[in-house]
This record gives structure tokens, C-alpha cells and sequence, in this order.
């Protein structure tokens, strides 16, 4: 049998993996890539396989980086069923037609631009109508119920308490009658004692896990985030400026309205006015209320306690992009929660362009920023961006709160691991994560287990037994990797010359702040040559 990593390889996003046995074809999870241009022009690359010879589709959970490629698959001919939790299927059911729409949006302002430069017409990745057709080949599931997929292959979904129906999935395999193969797909594993969500449920036993190595090189702060989300709020709002969080519409939007009504109900914050700009966040916010079976106990006595879902009459949905536009000339103080959370696309951008360069302003961060995200440039310090087309000061105040992500840290997916006996190959595959994280987590499980780790890197492959693994190396490229670094050292060198010119011309005019500047630079040197170093480059 063989497995195929074709995404979230040495990346946080694209999740998908295609498993080979008996003559059958298993995809789990189809991807979208996030982040860079680089990166996500890996969605419109042809599929490495023929979607037509898929005969299954197995889905950890509906955030995008893991569905976002499902309606391509299904206008490219795969016919068979995709397996998912209820609340998965529910959630993807508002999700890929919301993601089809942006589709279609950016391919008519591209082509809308290039039609007075003579270019070519851009087809948008796919359709709301490709997405729509895509959704009736979903197949609900029950945690714990077994799905067999052919004669040799089954599968289990357990629950992974990352956002609401997200599993770690659990595929048997038996090969020419031999003793079946147990692999195990964490998808996203939660962070235990995260509001609303259970946590992630237990596993014993595995011969192959691929697990995620998100914050493989992180530890989540432990304090009280009601407590530094409220200060936020306030000196904000005494500054009489927005507090803009960027917020995926599915999990983190749900969580942080969770804490704004314990903070709003303790009297912590006031009566301010909290915007939901974001139709999708507001879709997935009535999933939630139909799938509240699935809340953890915590939130479910709270529920009885008010009879219903709590609500806060200072809230206020923005369902149509008029309403969003308001927002930004309306005079006052207000908390606006917006998609996407990273900032590459959406009514963030456009909150963004108008609140940046407000000094009195806040933006908050409370989820992971992917490389070459526009939110990851901006929790870095960058001082300038361009925001639809428009070049923007960064004069507001740039804060993160670490713990409020849905991913469990490294030690907490050590503690998941923790009472897995690894039997057969005892093989374990880091994926998810960028290098520095997959190293520092692929350390901390060789020191604590007894076990072959590897970290995949684009459409490798791995020939499994009962007994072993073998990995077969590919010589596909995932991105232009040479030439996005080599565009990033360019921008890097062209800020060195421009530092080193006025370095020259400061001490030509103050000689006395010389011996200052060359202890500076090279402390600041020994610190890069210590970078280097965590690279294996000396």
C-alpha cells in the first residue's frame, strides 16, 4: 500500500493525502493552499492524480485549507462519496459556496484589469454552481461509526476538538489477507479546554500516524485571556478608536464570542457595539446552534442555565457588503470581528485599509498568521503595507493574544500521543507545520518514543507494510522556491543598502556615535549568524 502527501508538506495549509491499496484509491482531505502568492497559486496546478479513479473521499473537518479543492475534484469527474461528521457536512454545505464566490469575485476583478491590458480571460478556480453540485455527494457520519469503504478498507471518525464535527480519522487496511494496517489522520487536533468544544478524544493504538505540527515549536501561554482580551477592549475604546480582529468564520469567531458576552455579563467591558462582518461567520454561528449535542459540558450547563443561547443586544450582523461599507464612515467606537484570519482576502481587507493608520486604532490578532499572509507581515512589524492597491501606513496598534487557537500546542500533542502504542511500523509523519516547528516537534518525539519520524515533502510517497516503510522521494516541486527566496533575499538586500548608506551618513555627521553603531551591528550580526545556525547553515 502507499501513501501520497499532496499538501500541508513542509506548509500549515493544503491538507490532502491520497492512500493507495488493493487496486482502491482513498483521498483524505483536498486541500487549498493559504498564505503567499507562491503558495496558492497551487490551486489552479492540475491534480497529480485523475479525480475520476478516486474511489473515496474521507474529510477531517471543513476549514478551508482542508475542502477548499472539493467542487475542482468533483467537476474533474470524481463521482464517489465524501465521508464527514454531520456538522462537517453542515458546515461545509455554507463554506465551499462561500469560497466559489470569492472565487468568482477575484477572477472578475482580474479580468475586469486585464481586459485594458488585451490579457487572456482568467476562469475562476471554480463555481458557486461547481460548489452546490459538489455538496450532494456528502455522506454524514456519527463519531465512533465505522464506514466501509471497499472489502479491504474501514474507517472511524473521532472527534480531534478543533472546531465543531473536526475528527482525526482512523483507516484499516488489510492487504492480501495479511493483518490489517491501521493508519490514523489527525486533521487539526484541538487545544484541550478550549470553550464551546470537547476535547480531543483518546486513541491507543496505530501502525502509521500523520499528525500536525502547527505550533510544533510552541507552547501556548497559560493566563487570563478574558482578562488581557477585556484590557484590549478598554484602552481601545478609551482611545476612541475600532478594534479590528481578524477571525476565521468558523471556530474562532464563535470563541471570542463566547468570551465577549462573559466579559459584557460580568460588567467587565461596556455596552460597545461588536460587528459581525461576515456573512460566513454568521452562517456557521447557526450551524453551531443546531449542533449544540456537540458542545462541551461547560458550555451545555451555561446553555440550560439561560434556556437558549445567550445574546448580547449590542451585536449587530453585517449580512450585505453595503451594510460592511457603512462601518467605516460611521462615527463612534465599535469591536469589529471580520474574516478571513489571516488577511489575504474579504471585509478585513477593507477595515484594514480604513483603521490601520489610526493610531488610536487596535488590531488584534488571535490565530495562527501562515508565512506570506498579509496578517503574518503585520504581527512581524512591518511598517508599510499595500492594501487593495492602496499603499497604507501602519500606525495602529498591532496586538496578539496567544492561547485563543484551536490547535493544540506541542506539548499537548505529545500528551495526545501520549498513550499511542505504536505497533508494525511505528512510523509517524509530521505534516501541517512550517520547518522550524516540524523539527523541534520531530526532536520531541524521537526523545519520548521509540518510533520513525518523517517529515514529507511534496507528492512523496510511502510504501507501507505490515512491517516497514519505505519512502520514495519526489521530484515535485510544491513552489517556486528558489524564486520566492530569491525575491525575499532581493527585498532584503535592498534594505541593507538603503540602512547601510544612512548608517554612513550619521556617523560622518556624529563621529562620536561610532563605537555605538559597530557594537550594534554586531551584536545585531552574531544574532543572525545564530539564525543561520537553527537553519544548519554555518
Amino acid at each position: 500500500m502507499n501513501l501520497q502527501f499532496l499538501g500541508a508538506a513542509h506548509t500549515v495549509t493544503g491538507s490532502c493525502y491520497l492512500l493507495e491499496a488493493n487496486g482502491k484509491k482513498i483521498l483524505i482531505d483536498c486541500r487549498m493552499f493559504q498564505g503567499g502568492r507562491q503558495l496558492r497559486e497551487m490551486n489552479y496546478k492540475p491534480f497529480v492524480f485523475s479525480a475520476r479513479q478516486i474511489d473515496a473521499l474521507l474529510l477531517t473537518h471543513a476549514h478551508i485549507d482542508h475542502c477548499g479543492l472539493i467542487p475542482k475534484l468533483c467537476r474533474e469527474g470524481f463521482k464517489g462519496s465524501i465521508y464527514a461528521t454531520k456538522a462537517t457536512c453542515d458546515l461545509a454545505g455554507i463554506m465551499l459556496p462561500d469560497s466559489a464566490h470569492i472565487q468568482e469575485s477575484d477572477a472578475e476583478i482580474i479580468n475586469r484589469k486585464g481586459m485594458r491590458t488585451g490579457r487572456v480571460p482568467t476562469a475562476p478556480l471554480y463555481t458557486v454552481e461547481d460548489a452546490q453540485k459538489s455538496l450532494a455527494q456528502f455522506v454524514s457520519l456519527d463519531y465512533g461509526e465505522e464506514i466501509r469503504l471497499t472489502n479491504e478498507i474501514s474507517a472511524v471518525f473521532r472527534d480531534a476538538g478543533h472546531i465543531l464535527g473536526s475528527s482525526f480519522i482512523e483507516v484499516y487496511v488489510h492487504e492480501n489477507g495479511k493483518k490489517a494496517v491501521k493508519f490514523v489522520f489527525s486533521g487539526d487536533i484541538g487545544q484541550p479546554g478550549q470553550p464551546i468544544i470537547k476535547d480531543p478524544e483518546p486513541i491507543y493504538d496505530a501502525d502509521c500516524l500523520i499528525v500536525e505540527s502547527t505550533y510544533g515549536d510552541r507552547v501556548h501561554q497559560i493566563y487570563d485571556k478574558e482578562t488581557a482580551l477585556a484590557e484590549i477592549i478598554n484602552d481601545t475604546m478609551d482611545r476612541g478608536g475600532n478594534l479590528i480582529i481578524p477571525a476565521f468564520a468558523v471556530g474562532r469567531t464563535q470563541t471570542l464570542l463566547y468570551y465577549l458576552y462573559r466579559l459584557w455579563k460580568m460588567h467587565r467591558i461596556d455596552d460597545v457595539p461588536i460587528i459581525i462582518d461576515s456573512p460566513l461567520a454568521i452562517a456557521a454561528t447557526k450551524v453551531f446552534a443546531e449542533n449544540m449535542k456537540l458542545f462541551d459540558d461547560e458550555t451545555i450547563a451555561m446553555l440550560q442555565q439561560n434556556g437558549k443561547l445567550p445574546a448580547m443586544p449590542q451585536i449587530k450582523m453585517c449580512r450585505t457588503a453595503e451594510e460592511s461599507k457603512v462601518l467605516n464612515s460611521s462615527e463612534g467606537s465599535a469591536i469589529i470581528i471580520s474574516a478571513s484570519g489571516m488577511c489575504d482576502a474579504g471585509r478585513i481587507l477593507h477595515h484594514l485599509k480604513h483603521n490601520l493608520w489610526r493610531p488610536e486604532s487596535t488590531v488584534l490578532f488571535v490565530g495562527y498568521q501562515a508565512e506570506g499572509s498579509l496578517g503574518r507581515r503585520l504581527t512581524d512589524g512591518v511598517k508599510r503595507v499595500k492594501i487593495l492597491g492602496e499603499d497604507i501606513a501602519v500606525r495602529a496598534r498591532i496586538a496578539q493574544l496567544d492561547g485563543f487557537s484551536a490547535h493544540g500546542d506541542c506539548n499537548q500533542i505529545l500528551e495526545w500521543m501520549e498513550h499511542i502504542n505504536l505497533k508494525g511500523p511505528r512510523q509517524v509523519f509530521l505534516v501541517h507545520g512550517e520547518s522550524m516547528a516540524i523539527k523541534s516537534l520531530e526532536n520531541k518525539i524521537k526523545t519520548a518514543y521509540e518510533c520513525n519520524v518523517y517529515a514529507p515533502f511534496y507528492a512523496d510517497t510511502a510504501d507501507i507494510n505490515e512491517t516497514g516503510c519505505k519512502i520514495i522521494p519526489a521530484d515535485i516541486p510544491q513552489v517556486a522556491v528558489e524564486k520566492e527566496m530569491e525575491e525575499f533575499l532581493q527585498l532584503l538586500d535592498a534594505d541593507y543598502r538603503r540602512w547601510r548608506k544612512k548608517l554612513l551618513s550619521a556617523v560622518v555627521r556624529n563621529p562620536q556615535i561610532m563605537e555605538s553603531a559597530i557594537r550594534q551591528a554586531e551584536k545585531g550580526w552574531r544574532y543572525v549568524k545564530r539564525m543561520f545556525k537553527d537553519f544548519g547553515i554555518n
